[in-house]
């Protein structure tokens, strides 16, 4: 009996100590994706950061401070399509202007917007679009430095 008994604990042993090695080595890997993530984040707090500067710069005068705009003259920048919106496009009007009426919950906007591809590089385009894209009541995500480098490099 005694020899069954250490016979069974010994084939457990064997069977069940591999799965639980595997099971505690599994969550090791873990926390590498904590740490992109964290990098992510902090990338997009950088961007966010540089952005804020450029919208001071280049921006602030006809979308104002709250990023609400000036009534029928230039649009609010918060929670609207334009902004949140497929990104290629956010990035083509920031280059390439805007000279058309534009309508925004009813309201319709004339004032033209005028190009930025001589003005602003890659890097600022990017930030100061994922600063607008996550202030204002925006929520949404980054804008790189190489989207804006597919648009521009499509638009010419």
């Amino acid at each position: 009996m005694q020899k069954k008994w250490r016979l069974t604990l010994i084939y457990s042993c064997f069977l069940f100590l591999p799965s639980l090695i595997w099971a505690q080595a599994k969550p090791a890997a873990a926390p590498k994706k904590t740490t992109t993530t964290a990098s992510s984040n902090s990338n997009i707090k950088l961007s966010i950061e540089r952005g804020k500067k450029v919208y001071a710069e280049q921006c602030l005068v006809c979308h104002q401070a709250d990023g609400l705009g000036v009534s029928h003259m230039n649009p609010p920048l918060s929670k609207t399509k334009w902004v949140l919106g497929d990104k290629k496009d956010l990035i083509k009007i920031v280059l390439k202007g805007l000279n058309t009426e534009i309508e925004i919950d009813g309201d319709t906007y004339r004032n033209v917007m005028p190009p930025h591809e001589a003005v602003m590089n890659d890097q600022q385009v990017a930030d100061v679009l994922t600063y607008i894209r996550n202030n204002f009541g925006n929520k949404a995500s980054r804008v790189t430095e190489t989207d804006v480098k597919g648009v521009r490099a499509n638009a010419k």
